[in-house]
């Protein structure tokens, strides 16, 4: 794809530093589609004198929006344009809630549904006694037209009534608010591992490529656990965001 020039106005009276007046232009641009994946930036000298800024301030503004997972830099190429990563605040939401929040499109795929014994380590967990018959889920759920995470679930059955096209259609959460459950809190952990074979060919990866793991114990509000999940998702197109305060 061709370089593309860019006119970008700027404020020079206000408040807000100039890289960050150009990084947030370029983001909505690029979230808004006006800069689709593949566009190639001018080279950098050129784009500095064209706005009219200092080279590092363009430089600041550009490594803003590398961080950002919105531009990467490739030798021989330039600056160029990819695919935003899904950003998913960690608090109590469903990856479907969130997708449909930051306009993904999710898309779910059901690999499986059926009523299976708790495994000893999902018993435990799901506070029931080893060997209960429980919900076993398996989906991959799509933003767009790619791949973006794996995701394996166990539900006790007196819960709700599940079938593939209900998941298929909706979110998980979405059925358990349908159903009267309310959500209160979860234990979650967060990490990072190599892809499997199988997981690669789901997600269209390559084996050992990095993505990001979440497991979570869901609990509703008189204390009962409502949901085990064990997710993996595609580190090149996922990031999980902390707001930390002190």
């Amino acid at each position: 794809m061709a370089e593309t020039p860019l006119s970008v106005p700027l404020d020079r009276t206000s408040p807000v530093p100039l890289y960050f007046q150009l990084a947030q232009e370029l983001e909505r641009r690029i979230r808004e589609g006006e800069l689709p994946p593949g566009t190639r930036l001018e080279n950098e000298i050129l784009l500095a004198d064209r706005l009219g800024l200092s080279r590092p301030t363009l430089r600041r503004a550009i490594e803003y929006l590398v961080d950002q997972g919105l531009l990467v830099r490739k030798r021989g190429v330039g600056t160029q344009v990819v695919t935003p990563r899904v950003r998913r605040p960690v608090e109590l939401s469903s990856l479907y809630d969130d997708l449909v929040q930051a306009g993904q499109r999710p898309r779910t795929e059901v690999l499986d549904l059926s009523v299976r014994p708790a495994p000893e380590a999902v018993a435990r967990r799901l506070e029931v006694d080893p060997d209960t018959e429980v919900y076993t889920l398996e989906r991959l759920r799509y933003a767009g037209d790619e791949p973006l995470a794996l995701m394996h679930n166990y539900l006790p059955l007196d819960l709700i009534d599940l079938t593939a096209d209900r998941l298929a259609e909706t979110g998980l959460y979405q059925l358990l608010r349908a159903s009267g459950v309310t959500m209160k809190i979860a234990s979650q952990s967060i990490g990072a591992r190599g892809a499997t074979a199988a997981e690669a060919r789901s997600l269209g990866e390559s084996r050992g490529a990095p993505l990001l793991t979440m497991d979570r114990v869901a609990y509703d509000d008189i204390g009962r656990v409502i949901e085990v999940g064990s997710h993996v998702y595609r580190a090149s197109r996922y990031s999980f965001e902390l707001t930390l305060t002190g």
